[in-house]
């Protein structure tokens, strides 16, 4: 049994972990800055949980925390999330911007099953009936990210071991190519020159939106944050009424498509919500983005991180070394889709490190790459990792299939 047992007490030992993990990182001293250049936050809101579950302080697999999370926080917070899509600015940002977005998306779908092919090749005992179901997730994380990783978990139902696993190699891979892309960042000049793209366009972009942010931008009242949870939770509830339709109808007549998960209610859960976000981004209802609807489901996602990482077990992650070489073989193939793409296209390199970090990262560190250049560049990040959430679980889903189809099951 854990040392703690009452799940009003891990819920609040979670919320103030997390408090404490971003206070320290925006106020914290130079021991803090020069602490989360190596250690970002969003890797301690995973690996401390996991930490407390390994060494037996909380159970994630007693708790009901992470059940009642994914269940009733995870669509709500992908719905708020895609509405803030906006095509406004997607056409400001350009279609260059957008293809090189895209293929790091491309790169990520087939690099999945490119990097399973090669390491079954040299170690095919790494890969049985059920690994492919945890490489689903970090599939639904590299395009979009946590939420469409949490969607495609309850979807494919990997076991506590194997999503242990995955979401080690998801973290420290990603991180690691994060790394990299802020290394570029700091010699942007020399990447710009590389790629044959300027800073003109960055910075029109840049002072475009400063405007645009202090000009729509408002203190909510309650009746505000009462409206942004209205449309969440409304849209989800009505997501529900959709899945409880079709799931048991396609069981019934078409057992077959269990296969391809179509039996899952989940699964149309998160097809609904999604759906239900991109033609309310269309519409005045993403009005409520301004008065903060991508916080509140910000604030969401990271209860969801904290409680994925109370699934994971530590100890665990040492036990299957070739899934990180999977990872990472993953990533160089996701990086080279970029840079050919930005290359091509000759952008400047923020639209290959956003466009990628939008993929990878989700919309946390796609923000710490535009922040990099210039804080007001922020919502371009955002931008873009909400068209990895809006296309995430679609592309993650076809994602996971191939990498069945690679494995062998």
């Amino acid at each position: 049994m854990p040392f703690i047992q009452n799940d009003a007490v891990v819920l609040g030992l979670l919320l103030v972990l997390l408090y404490l993990i971003f206070y320290s990182n925006k106020y914290g001293g130079t021991f803090w800055q020069k602490f989360y250049k190596f250690f970002p936050p969003i890797l301690l809101c995973y690996f401390i949980p996991g930490a407390l579950n390994s060494t037996g302080i909380i159970s994630g697999e007693s708790s009901q925390i992470y059940p009642v999370v994914s269940r009733y926080l995870l669509p709500p917070c992908l719905l708020l999330f895609t509405l803030s899509l906006d095509i406004k600015m997607l056409k400001k940002l350009g279609l260059k911007a957008v293809l090189v977005f895209l293929a790091g998306t491309a790169g990520v779908v087939l690099g999945g099953p490119v990097a399973v092919l090669v390491v079954k090749s040299i170690s095919p005992e790494t890969f049985d009936a059920e690994t492919w179901k945890g490489l689903a997730t970090i599939a639904g994380s590299w395009i979009g990210g946590g939420a469409n990783q949490t969607a495609l978990k309850e979807v494919f139902d990997p076991n506590a071991k194997l999503f242990s696993q995955s979401v080690a190699v998801d973290i420290l891979v990603a991180e690691s190519w994060l790394a990299v892309l802020l290394l570029g960042v700091a010699n942007k000049d020399r990447m710009n020159k590389f790629f044959g793209g300027g800073s003109d366009i960055i910075n029109e972009i840049k002072d475009k939106l400063a405007s645009e942010a202090k000009e729509k931008s408002r203190i909510p009242s309650y009746e505000d944050y009462l409206k942004i949870l209205a449309v969440g939770f409304g849209g989800t509830a009505l997501a529900y009424v959709f899945s409880d339709l079709i799931a048991p109808f396609i069981e019934t007549n078409y057992p077959t498509l269990s296969k391809f998960s179509l039996t899952s209610g989940f699964f149309w859960v998160v097809v609904f919500v999604t759906l239900f976000g991109i033609l309310l981004s269309q519409t005045k209802v993403r009005e409520i983005e301004h008065v903060g609807a991508s916080k509140i489901a910000t604030v969401f996602l990271y209860i969801l991180i904290a409680s994925i990482g109370m699934q994971m077990n530590l100890v665990a992650v040492s036990e299957n070394p070739w899934l990180f070489v999977v990872g990472f073989i993953w990533i160089l193939i996701h990086a080279l889709f970029v840079i050919i793409a930005g290359k091509l296209l000759k952008v400047p390199y923020f639209f290959v490190a956003v466009g990628s970090q939008a993929n990878v990262g989700g919309a946390a560190s796609a923000s710490v790459v535009a922040a990099a250049y210039h804080p007001a560049l922020i919502s371009v990040g955002v931008i873009l990792s909400v068209l990895g959430y809006a296309i995430g679980t679609y592309a993650g889903y076809i994602t996971a299939l191939l990498i069945r189809l690679a494995s062998g099951y």
